[in-house]
């Protein structure tokens, strides 16, 4: 399967690499407007890091904007280090401090192969990428509560409609999607609510906090239109909000609450290849 981010119009929302780095930039599949291919992937108890990464500043007059896996194959372009710290750790822009002024603004490709064989999964690739800032750009930072503007999940009213998993309590989360026109369809197995949050938070403008009090494991899909302004199909899903209401059983609400906050403490410009 190829992953990628990027902000291209008009690809696919596809799968838990649904991922956003900020406005406009999301995880989307290179293939528009049709369902995912099926990839090999790294075995789910795998901890990937670079066998090797070519890292170098980006052309300022090249307009991609992607992070892409394709097997053992990354790419990522023009992608800045807060960014990266961003997808890296699943947070939001307004869940980052400190760090100098170039670490939003110089931007940096990146060419390199995973040490394992088999494309990684959503997990996986964010550790490749943890494994990499510390490695490379010398990333130290430490972790605070905040108040922030947040979406609390609660339970909605009538209880969780949730399977819960026969999967290894202990086993890695997986996760896979496939989408067609507006609508994507999510498959999670073996997710926590704190998981669901993580991914979830990254097709939304705010942080997700975890408020069901489930501290289980489950296996679900949601199923949504993901831009209603442009959905045809009269049977299409409804959008996010409502179909995790109607289909899981919990609700979004918009709030402000206690929230995680990465605060860079030391961070350096890439070192030599």
């Amino acid at each position: 399967m190829l992953r990628a981010i990027a902000s291209t119009a008009g690809l696919l929302v596809v799968g838990v690499a649904a991922l956003a780095l900020g406005p406009g930039v999301v995880a989307q599949t290179a293939v528009a407007d049709g369902a995912v291919q099926p990839a090999r992937m790294m075995p789910a108890d795998a901890h990937p890091a670079f066998e090797v990464a070519a890292i170098k500043p980006s052309d300022p007059n090249d307009p991609s904007d992607r992070l892409h896996t394709d097997g053992r194959h990354v790419l990522i372009e023009n992608q800045s280090v807060d960014k990266l710290i961003q997808f890296a750790y699943g947070i939001q822009k307004s869940q980052l401090a400190g760090g100098p002024a170039w670490a939003g603004t110089d931007r940096y490709d990146i060419n390199g192969v995973a040490d394992v064989e088999g494309e990684p999964n959503t997990k996986q690739f964010q550790g490749m990428i943890q494994k990499l800032l510390a490695e490379r750009f010398g990333l130290v930072f430490h972790r605070e509560q905040r108040e922030l503007a947040v979406y609390a999940i609660t339970v909605a009213k009538g209880g969780p409609k949730l399977t819960k998993s026969a999967s290894d309590p202990n086993g890695q989360m997986d996760e896979s999607g496939s989408g067609s026109g507006t609508t994507l369809s999510m498959k999670f197995t073996n997710t926590s609510m704190a998981d669901f949050g993580m991914i979830m938070q990254f097709v939304m403008d705010r942080p997700m906090v975890d408020q069901t009090g489930l501290t289980g494991k489950y296996d679900f899909v949601l199923r949504y239109t993901y831009d209603e302004t442009r959905a045809t199909d009269p049977n299409a899903p409804p959008g996010l909000f409502t179909a995790v209401q109607e289909q899981l059983g919990l609700k979004l609400e918009a709030v402000k609450a206690p929230a995680e906050v990465l605060v860079v403490d030391k961070v350096e410009r890439p070192s030599a290849n």
